[in-house]
């Protein structure tokens, strides 16, 4: 299928949505290191990375302490969302769930994380409240229900200058045909990227890129059901944007973990840590305080 970028009627009034459309027409594979919040989004930028995704699964568990369960409320999401944006020049996506009710929910979801900073909003398929697309119980609405979501998120997109990320959780209950169609139907509604998510082998995976248009985007999580493949693997096969949705999450935990276990048995390292001075660097202490000295009497 031919991957192209649609141009929305009122680019430019979102900046990081115009630079996220500019980075999507390089038809080279956008890796997008997903955060959890405004400090690991702050940090992927500081690596060098073009875009990153706010992970619905991470920003939960990093927020609220919770498991993605559709927990986290719309108010809460927006709050996250603008907390990230203040924290970064990226553009990003925003994970938008269900859209938190009806099609009028989700006009007023997309518009209000648009309006909080993302450049692009995903709303999915899945039944409300929704589980983690690789965790077992999750279902989908009816497919004229799911449409409609589409429908009204694009709706919403003439309003807010945003991309509309559509994802269809369809493959764990009713097959990847039934995920495919879903998929060709969201974009021929006007999504701007098509998600697909839990393919279960690289064949499907390849089928999913060759069945379906639009821009699509591979989800890339350790330990789920969809096979982890090299970056040129991923461009080859047809794929836009690679996400790591838990990459980050799971390296912090991991680490903060074995650091509580050497602190309560008294044994850490100064040697294992960052350093205090690149500490306050990368949080933006110097930059801070060079721009209090224009403001000093």
């Amino acid at each position: 299928m031919t991957n192209t970028v649609r141009i929305a009627p009122n680019e430019g009034r979102n900046l990081r949505a115009a630079r996220l459309r500019s980075l999507l027409e390089q038809k080279e594979l956008v890796v997008a290191p997903c955060c959890y919040d405004a400090l690991s989004a702050k940090l992927i930028e500081q690596a060098g990375f073009d875009m990153t995704f706010m992970s619905g699964f991470a920003a939960s568990a990093s927020r609220i302490g919770m498991p993605d369960l559709g927990l986290m409320s719309y108010g809460e999401v927006v709050d996250h969302v603008r907390n990230i944006s203040e924290a970064t020049s990226l553009p990003f996506v925003a994970d938008g769930d269900t859209g938190y009710g009806n099609a009028m929910n989700v006009i007023r979801t997309v518009k209000g994380l648009a309006r909080a900073g993302a450049a692009a909003v995903m709303i999915e398929d899945q039944v409300a409240p929704k589980r983690c697309g690789h965790t077992p119980g999750k279902a989908v609405v009816e497919r004229e229900v799911a449409f409609d979501r589409i429908k009204a998120a694009v709706d919403a997109r003439e309003e807010e200058d945003v991309l509309i990320l559509a994802r269809t959780d369809a493959r764990k209950a009713h097959g990847l045909g039934e995920a495919i169609d879903r998929a060709q139907r969201f974009f021929e509604l006007g999504a701007d990227i098509i998600f697909v998510e839990a393919p279960q082998s690289v064949d499907e995976m390849r089928l999913i890129c060759e069945e379906t248009p639009g821009l699509l985007m591979a989800n890339m999580l350790e330990g789920g059901d969809t096979p982890i493949l090299p970056q040129t693997e991923l461009r080859d096969m047809g794929f836009n944007i690679a996400a790591y949705p838990l990459t980050l999450l799971s390296a912090v935990m991991q680490q903060v973990v074995e650091t509580l276990a050497e602190l309560k048995a008294d044994k850490v390292q100064d040697s294992a840590l960052m350093s205090f001075a690149e500490v306050r660097e990368r949080i933006g202490f110097e930059t801070y305080y060079e721009a209090s000295e224009g403001y000093k009497a």
